[in-house]
């Protein structure tokens, strides 16, 4: 690890990987020779032209994506996909069904509402605090699609599996685990992911569509509300996040080039996740707080014996060159987010701090 760089644990804005930062860096003054940076670079030129289309095949290549799906680029992040997804999809005479894991999804769910759309919570883990995934779920046949959020970093929860939905699309808010692992991306009509979790720097959302969740658009929305209008644009409908869609080109570079694939980056996170949760159960001293079968693989979530330890954790551990290991604000404890740049090195440093800390506090 570089020695001016600590291991960053945050949830986001989060960790990039290294080599990906020493790009930029190294390129930002003077893009390709072309005397720019490359926030300087117009977003009508070959130049960028070649960052987004390459920005695009890589992420088909990774997820083995068909010319039926369409990778887009948006602004507003995943919070804004909240609300165009009912407003795209759910025409008058149309319900949809929503899954509640935790945070992300009730915003979800009460961006539909608030639009008056017709939608049916089919299950909820709200009973437990959103401690697990719920199972043997009934989707409604006649649904437009299925909502879902495929991890959950403030409870530390993941879908570890898909749910079968009888040919009803997926919608799946992947903002945290996507590009974590390979996907059966048939189940899916709509993919979106905030960039700045786990592919990319805050600004960008990404967004992978599928033909015939397009031809469900209406025409009668506003042009920036429609996903037709950025898949018909190439995303340059209006300037684009340009800087954004760089860094994110060159994480799928990473991911393509020197991962080698989804495949090896899974492998990766499972040794990662396997690492952290079997130390927490081993001790007595720290409790993970999502169960078992529904633990997050991106954000390991656990508690101290005491608030007041947690605090003094979370100071020492900054100290120790261990940052972003605070639980969210709404559930306090501790949570370390352990996305695709954070390092086995950066799993080991934590854990031996959390041998070092239950020694000197237990």
């Amino acid at each position: 690890m570089n020695e001016n760089r600590i291991h960053n644990f945050n949830a986001g804005p989060a960790a990039l990987p290294l080599s990906v930062l020493e790009e930029i860096r190294d390129s930002f003054l003077n893009y390709k020779g072309c005397g720019m940076s490359v926030t300087e670079i117009s977003h009508r030129s070959t130049l960028f032209d070649e960052i987004i289309n390459d920005a695009v095949e890589r992420t088909k290549r990774l997820l083995k994506l068909d010319d039926k799906y369409h990778v887009l680029f948006l602004q507003g992040g995943a919070s804004m996909q909240f609300a165009l997804i009912p407003m795209n999809f759910l025409a008058d005479g149309k319900s949809a069904d929503y899954v509640n894991t935790g945070t992300w999804s009730t915003k979800a769910i009460k961006e539909a509402q608030i639009q008056g759309k017709s939608i049916n919570v089919v299950a909820s883990s709200e009973d437990k605090k959103f401690s697990y995934i719920p199972k043997n779920i009934q989707f409604n046949e006649d649904a437009a699609y299925v909502h879902i959020a495929s991890n959950n970093t403030i409870k530390g929860t993941q879908w570890a599996s898909f749910p079968d939905t009888k040919g009803v699309p997926i919608v799946a808010d992947m903002s945290s685990d996507m590009m974590s692992r390979p996907l059966d991306v048939e189940k899916f009509g709509l993919i979106y992911a905030g960039a700045q979790k786990n592919i990319g720097p805050a600004g960008v959302c990404m967004v992978i569509i599928r033909d015939d969740m397009l031809k469900k658009v209406p025409e009668n929305l506003p042009t920036m509300m429609k996903y037709t209008t950025y898949a018909s644009k190439n995303s340059m409908y209006n300037t684009p996040p340009c800087f954004a869609i760089y860094v994110l080109q060159l994480v799928m570079k990473w991911l393509e080039e020197t991962i080698g694939g989804l495949d090896k980056m899974e492998a990766l996170n499972l040794e990662k996740g396997r690492f952290l949760y079997d130390f927490i159960d081993s001790s007595d001293y720290y409790r993970a707080t999502a169960e078992p079968d529904s633990r997050s693989l991106m954000n390991v979530t656990f508690r101290l014996p005491s608030e007041e330890l947690e605090k003094q954790f979370i100071l020492e551990a900054g100290k120790n060159g261990l940052g972003g290991l605070k639980g969210h604000r709404s559930v306090g404890g501790c949570r370390a987010s352990i996305y695709n740049a954070t390092s086995l090195e950066a799993v080991k440093a934590l854990t031996d701090f959390m041998k070092t800390f239950e020694k000197e506090n237990g």
